[in-house]
């Protein structure tokens, strides 16, 4: 089933046209850098930001007591590249090493972009693959603790929870890839402490071959569940990134004629990993079309538009930015309320390229405007219900989802 939408973010990026802009700026000689910083100047989408990214430039450059030049090590390259692009404050503006999850889940998002190099980099037919678990952490402090799991991954059919601290796996420090590298087909032993007091415990968990996008899909699909309380029957949904092809179709399909089409209302979790999508992604809940379907003779259902109109709350959070960020709006502004926290006010255009390393460069080549006035960037969406989240040790609890919980239980209470 085929929904009828506009074209998706992350096509319409690819689509914007970029003009280059004239900056004498000093090359330091390294590939890297010097190739980073041509991209940000002929294509980042805000000319007045250039003076300082060239200042961050040329203190880099020409600092004498650290100059980067042609032989200075990876660490201060990174260092040096990382610095630069901070000097410009926006989201959707960023370098991706092939040592992190972000790398291949932008590379599979993006992939129309680095479509030239995609067999080459992903041989032997271009599609982006890495060996890992599904789960993503965070440091906080000096340690490291579980902030995403993706639902049905290993990690969780493993009972690896939100908020673990990850002390080791296979006996070594953790690493988002190398940790995993060659062992797809086996496990690993993932030693963690779920409560801060409490003693490490080892949890073996396998080791998979990851499509991101694939993933992604899978996630949004094991997400779905209803509950019952008192007598209601609550669904819910968790939308990991609007990039996928088929997320919002399946999404449409459980609401319209699946697991979600008798709940009494559903919870639709924003609280995801990436943005992109369709603008009107969020007429699945808001919009005046109302659900069309043709039915054959043989009586199999083949829908056209699906537009849920019973009670929906959402949950929002960090992890909601981008085209997340503008389906929490519009929901918002069509008054179905938001429970958690403030988005993460990153809503602008990106467009991703390839460095001569084969890292990956993300640039904000568009700014983002909502019926003229209103910008994202840098604000984020407020929650109509803070609660606030504490992730370490959170040993799988989610205040915010009960929360949100409660909220549908009050609406079809009050009716």
């Amino acid at each position: 089933m085929k929904t009828s939408r506009s074209l998706p973010f992350a096509l319409l990026l690819l689509l914007v046209p970029c003009h280059g802009f004239a900056l004498d700026l000093p090359r330091s000689g390294h590939a890297v850098f010097d190739r980073a910083v041509e991209l940000v100047v002929d294509n980042f989408y805000d000319t007045s930001a250039l003076d300082r990214f060239s200042a961050a430039v040329r203190r880099q450059v020409s600092d004498e007591r650290g100059r980067l030049t042609a032989k200075s090590s990876e660490d201060r390259v990174d260092a040096a590249v990382d610095t630069v692009l901070a000097s410009l404050g926006v989201s959707h503006t960023g370098r991706f090493t092939d040592d992190t999850i972000d790398y291949y889940e932008l590379a599979d998002i993006f992939r129309f972009a680095i479509r030239n190099d995609i067999k080459r980099l992903f041989p032997p037919d271009g599609e982006v693959r890495y060996a890992g678990i599904g789960m993503v952490t965070r440091v906080e402090g000096r340690q490291r603790f579980v902030s995403d799991v993706y639902d049905g991954a290993p990690a969780a059919r493993a009972g690896i929870r939100l908020g673990d601290e990850i002390l080791s796996v296979d006996g070594l420090p953790y690493r988002e890839i190398a940790s995993f590298r060659d062992k797809i087909g086996r496990t690993v032993d993932v030693r963690l402490r779920r409560h801060r007091d409490a003693l490490p415990i080892t949890v073996t968990v396998a080791v998979e071959r990851l499509q991101p996008l694939r993933t992604f899909e899978k996630a949004i699909e094991n997400s779905i569940a209803v509950t019952e309380r008192e007598g209601r029957r609550i669904g819910y949904l968790r939308l990991w990134t609007l990039s996928t092809r088929d997320g919002l179709d399946i999404v449409a399909r459980e609401l319209a004629g699946g697991r979600l089409k008798n709940a009494d209302g559903v919870i639709v979790d924003l609280r995801g990993r990436w943005g992109g999508g369709p603008p009107d992604a969020a007429d699945l809940f808001v919009g005046g079309v109302p659900t069309f379907r043709l039915i054959s003779r043989d009586g199999k259902d083949m829908f056209g538009t699906v537009r849920w109109q019973r009670p929906v709350v959402a949950i929002i959070d960090q992890g909601s930015r981008s085209g997340l960020e503008l389906f929490a709006h519009a929901l918002k502004v069509n008054g179905i309320p938001l429970v958690g926290s403030r988005t993460a006010g990153a809503l602008l255009a990106g467009r991703a390229f390839l460095l001569p390393d084969d890292s990956l460069l993300e640039v904000a080549v568009s700014d983002a405007v909502i019926d003229d006035t209103l910008r994202l960037e840098g604000r984020g969406v407020e929650p109509d219900i803070a609660v606030p989240f504490s992730l370490p040790y959170a040993a799988g609890r989610d205040p915010q989802h009960d929360a949100a919980i409660m909220e549908m239980q009050r609406i079809l209470t009050k009716g």
